[in-house]
C-alpha cells in the first residue's frame, strides 16, 4: 500500500489554489508598479511646476496699463491725492483713493495683488520706493494691480520731492 502522506497525487483544488496564488501575485506586483509610477509622475510634475512658476516670476513684465489704488495709511491729508496725480501723470490708473484700515504706518508699501511682482515694482520705481517695500498679497477679491500705502516717509518719496 502507498502511503498518501508521501506519494500524493496534486489534487485538482491545489492545482486551482496554486494558480490563483499565482495570478494574486502577478496582480499585487502590477498594482505596485502603477502606484510606483503614479508617485514618481505626481513628484515630477510638482518639481517641474515650481520651476516653472519660478521661470514665469522671473520672466514677468508690467502690464502695459496698471490698475491702482492708493491707501493713506499716515493721517496727513490731501497726500493720496497728491500721490494719485503724480501716478496718473506718470501713466498709471488710479481706481480708488481712501484711507488705509489705520495711521500707523511708518513706511510706504506697495503691494503686488495679482501675482506680477513686475507691476509693483514698476510702481515703487516711479514713486522712488525701496524695492524692499514691495510686497505680495495675492487677493482675488480685490480688482486692482497694486495697493500704495502710503507712510509716514511720504515727505521723502517722488510725488512731495
Amino acid at each position: 500500500m502507498l502511503d498518501r502522506k508521501t506519494n500524493k497525487s496534486p489534487k485538482n483544488s491545489d492545482v486551482k489554489k496554486s494558480t490563483a496564488n499565482i495570478f494574486l501575485n502577478v496582480f499585487i506586483f502590477l498594482l505596485g508598479a502603477v502606484i510606483l509610477y503614479m508617485a514618481y509622475a505626481i513628484v515630477a510634475k510638482m518639481l517641474h511646476s515650481e520651476s516653472t512658476t519660478e521661470l514665469a516670476a522671473k520672466s514677468q513684465s508690467p502690464s502695459v496699463i496698471i490698475q491702482a489704488e492708493v491707501l493713506n495709511g499716515c493721517g496727513i491729508g490731501g497726500v493720496g491725492d497728491r500721490f494719485t496725480d503724480f501716478l496718473r501723470n506718470n501713466k498709471v490708473d488710479v481706481v480708488n483713493v481712501s484711507n488705509y484700515g489705520s495711521f500707523d504706518m511708518d513706511k510706504t508699501l506697495v503691494i503686488d495683488r495679482t501675482g506680477n511682482m513686475a507691476n509693483a515694482k514698476k510702481i515703487a520705481e516711479i514713486l522712488g520706493i525701496k524695492p524692499e517695500n514691495v510686497i505680495q498679497q495675492i487677493n482675488d477679491e480685490y480688482f486692482v494691480d497694486v495697493s500704495v500705502v502710503i507712510g509716514r516717509d511720504y515727505s521723502q518719496l517722488k510725488p512731495l520731492k
